[in-house]
């Protein structure tokens, strides 16, 4: 027996079997009634019979369904219907049942391709819910999306930077980002992820490189509207090969592919210091951290960037000709935000726990400066590990 739990493409072509039975027996006597006074040949079976009234209505209600759908391709109901054929009512009640549902699913297609959700609601509440300790970004981040996805033609691909240690959410938050531009979520076709160290180890290979970036990203894009693509490590990555990003962030000159829908998100260490040092003046001047503003970061971390050495991602012309729409900051965790990840860790995984055992879990990672104590030096990212300590 086939499944109809695999798609949801597939529930609706078997519903519309499943409708075409219903409806066969309200259908099959107009058939007879037509066929009172006709020649009959030999053999003609009952089978034979029931095959035609389903190839009949099959096309009836096909047709029906298309033209609730797809308003456009809709001729006059007469020039298409199959001879002398009313749609039965009960078929017509099951077949609203399902135009209704597919419908309800079209709505998720604002881009016409349903892996394509853009559920700002869903990012918002996971910013506020799941993201700790970083106002800034959680900021940022659901205005520069909210805005993008808005304006109907925008000049050129959204660009956000991430900067932070490690730990602190730069990878969380593009996970978020996919799991709600997206019904598949990372493992989406839409969304690409490179990694510096991984798809581009070497700097002899950089020419080798630049083509297959350049193919891998013209074969996304040309099967996605809005494909998401996150370079992480972005510190790490020749400038050359950068600098081969910028026709694709670049404003639309009406040349070529066409990338105003995308978003490049490029995550990176690079600035940690001068933010983990704006959020330490913050402390000794007993200055609660959700007063750090983007002014409050903006020179210190574009001074650490300009003078990074070894680094292709900080001089490349994505910053030099402010193609980079947003820098985004990731402010380093203290002791309670550890204590919420675990408590998210815990929670995800079904396991009960108190608040020593929260405590313990943040009292095993290790905290700068080394008397204070105030932050974390992994952020969040080893909290999971730390949690199987507890796993019986």
């Amino acid at each position: 027996m086939l499944g109809c739990n695999t798609s949801p493409l597939l529930h609706g072509c078997c519903l519309l079997l499943v409708l075409a039975g219903i409806a066969g027996h309200t259908g099959e006597k107009q058939v007879e009634n037509q066929m009172v006074g006709k020649w009959v040949p030999p053999g003609y079976s009952d089978v034979q019979r029931q095959l035609e009234v389903a190839t009949d209505l099959s096309k009836k209600y096909w047709y029906y369904l298309t033209c609730r759908l797809w308003h456009e391709n809709c001729e006059r109901e007469d020039s298409r219907s199959p001879q002398g054929w009313s749609l039965p009512l009960v078929g017509q009640e099951y077949l609203e049942i399902l135009a209704n549902w597919y419908c309800s699913i079209r709505t998720c297609c604002e881009m016409g391709d349903c892996r394509i959700s853009n559920n700002i609601t869903g990012l918002k509440q996971d910013l506020s819910r799941k993201l700790h300790g970083q106002h800034l970004a959680h900021e940022v981040v659901l205005r520069a999306v909210q805005s993008f996805l808005q304006t109907q033609q925008p000049e050129k691909a959204l660009t956000l930077s991430f900067h932070g240690w490690s730990g602190t959410g730069k990878n969380f938050v593009a996970r978020l980002m996919a799991e709600n531009l997206y019904r598949d979520g990372m493992k989406s076709e839409c969304v690409r992820i490179f990694i510096s160290q991984l798809h581009f180890p070497h700097s002899s290979y950089v020419d080798h490189y630049k083509l297959q970036l350049k193919k891998q990203l013209s074969e996304t894009a040309s099967h996605c509207k809005q494909p998401l693509f996150i370079f992480d490590e972005a510190e790490k990555l020749h400038l050359d090969l950068v600098d081969t990003l910028k026709p694709y962030v670049d404003h639309y000159d009406g040349a070529g592919e066409d990338y105003r829908r995308s978003i490049f998100l490029f995550l990176s260490n690079i600035g940690s210091s001068a933010i983990n040092e704006v959020a330490w003046n913050f402390w000794r001047a007993n200055r609660p951290r959700g007063e750090i503003t983007l002014e409050d970061l903006e020179r210190p971390l574009r001074a650490e960037m300009s003078s990074a050495t070894g680094s292709g991602f900080a001089h490349s012309q994505l910053f030099t000709s402010g193609l980079v729409d947003f820098i985004v900051p990731f402010l380093p965790l203290e002791y309670g935000h550890v204590k919420l990840c675990a408590r998210d860790v815990f929670t995800s995984q079904g396991l009960p726990y108190t608040q020593e055992m929260l405590d313990e879990v943040a009292s095993m990672m290790v905290f700068v400066p080394k008397e204070e104590r105030l932050f974390s030096a992994q952020g969040c990212k080893s909290v999971s590990q730390r949690i199987n300590y507890f796993l019986p």
